[in-house]
């Protein structure tokens, strides 16, 4: 079998896909990539480049689009390269969110093609205009949601068949494309992410923490409102009034991953800080930026409550390491967070919005820790059972390849 692989990040959703098929006998896997990656053993990577970007006076709405179109253009002339060198995949498994499956079946017309569908954009229900602070719900930002569908529609169009990580996901998807999305979860490696009751985490080479203590964790890829950085930092002041031994450990950048920066130029974390700093005792509150996973999955272990919100958006992987980890999860009352956990029985629920609601759930949990065991051990239990890499996921992900490889399509997602 010839399997051809494209995601600008490569591996990305890929990293443990990749090696697998590699490793099967008589499979040759190629990458398509467009930033540097990491070797992976029998896995050859193919490099494209842009040379071009967005025209000057593009018309906004279509901007999007265009960026799409010139990645997809570079992508498919370095498969015609492939071609004329005499590679045709049997199937394509491509992320196809930056444009780059857009012409692949133009080039391999009788290759299957599986999407990865992460998330369908809408104007409303979704994540625009979910938060009353940040509406961005005007008639050009609908129209610019609306537009920015039209790379995913064309490669849904494309594909023989889609998968997404969540049953949520691919309930964004339009309906009549979601007879053909499977959902498989990316997969979480529940035996390095485990529960270590002699796990500690070290803070500028002098504080330790441990299990023992009282830590509130935090985590995002960026600090941002998507995830619920304004929130979090809001609660705080009540949350350490409440509990004069924690400490709280915020691990995430300073950039904008979804969304907008604040208008002024300055980070979230600096507005933040600047509303909420004064009634904060910052000797316990520590930033650490972006941390070494090792020192993630220790932070998740050592952890007595760990704190995740999001938009109704695309659920981060963090959330289901931390269940796995045995962390005590408090999570937003939104969609995709409601599909992992169950109020009571996985992890607590609160209300997105609800600052209040947030610290006494947590000044509960640090309460009550022996109540909460049943919790954590339920919550371990179902990513073990639903979300496992090696037991569940990727046996999965390999039987769906070879079935849409071989033309045999499920017939339900």
């Amino acid at each position: 079998m010839r399997i051809l692989m494209v995601h600008q990040n490569f591996p990305g959703q890929y990293k443990h896909l990749a090696p697998a098929l590699a490793a099967r006998p008589q499979t040759e896997v190629v990458a398509l990539a467009m930033n540097e990656t990491p070797a992976i053993p029998g896995v050859r990577v193919v490099r494209y480049g842009v040379e071009r970007g967005t025209s000057q006076h593009i018309h906004p709405w279509a901007a999007d689009f265009e960026t799409k179109l010139i990645r997809g253009e570079a992508a498919a002339r370095a498969a015609q390269r492939l071609r004329t060198e005499g590679f045709v995949p049997d199937i394509i498994c491509a992320h196809p969110g930056w444009g780059e499956a857009l012409f692949l079946k133009d080039v391999w017309p009788e290759a299957r093609l599986l999407s990865f569908l992460e998330f369908y954009y809408h104007g409303r229900g979704a994540d625009v205009g979910f938060d009353p602070e940040f509406p961005d719900n005007d008639l050009d930002a609908l129209c610019r949601v609306r537009s920015k569908n039209a790379n995913t529609l064309l490669s849904l169009e494309a594909s023989d068949w889609a998968v997404s990580p969540t049953h949520w996901q691919r309930s964004t998807a339009p309906a009549c494309f979601r007879e053909r999305i499977s959902v498989i979860f990316d997969g979480i490696d529940t035996d390095a992410v485990r529960p270590n009751p002699s796990a500690s985490i070290t803070l500028n080479n002098a504080l330790t923490l441990t299990g023992a203590d009282e830590v509130i964790s935090f985590i995002n890829r960026n600090l941002e409102p998507y995830r619920g950085v304004h929130v979090f930092m809001r609660a705080l002041p009540d949350i350490l009034a409440r509990r004069p031994r924690a400490r709280v450990i915020i691990v995430g950048g300073d950039q904008v991953s979804y969304g907008k920066a604040p208008a002024d130029g300055r980070t979230w974390r600096q507005t933040l800080l600047e509303e909420v700093g004064p009634r904060l005792d910052l000797s316990r509150v520590h930033f650490v930026g972006h941390v070494p996973y090792p020192t993630f999955v220790a932070l998740m272990q050592v952890s007595a409550v760990h704190i995740y919100l999001t938009y109704p958006f695309v659920l981060s992987w963090s959330v289901l390491e931390a269940m796995s980890a045995g962390a005590l999860v408090i999570g937003s009352a939104t969609p995709p967070v409601e599909e992992m956990i169950h109020d009571g029985e996985t992890g607590l629920l609160v209300d997105f919005f609800d600052t209040a609601g947030l610290a006494r759930r947590v000044s509960e949990v640090l309460d009550h820790p022996d109540r909460m065991a049943s919790l954590r051990g339920g919550a371990r239990q179902a990513v073990v059972e639903h979300y496992d890499l090696r037991r569940v996921c990727l046996p999965q992900q390999l039987a769906l390849v070879g079935q849409v490889a071989a033309g045999k399509l499920p017939r339900r997602p």
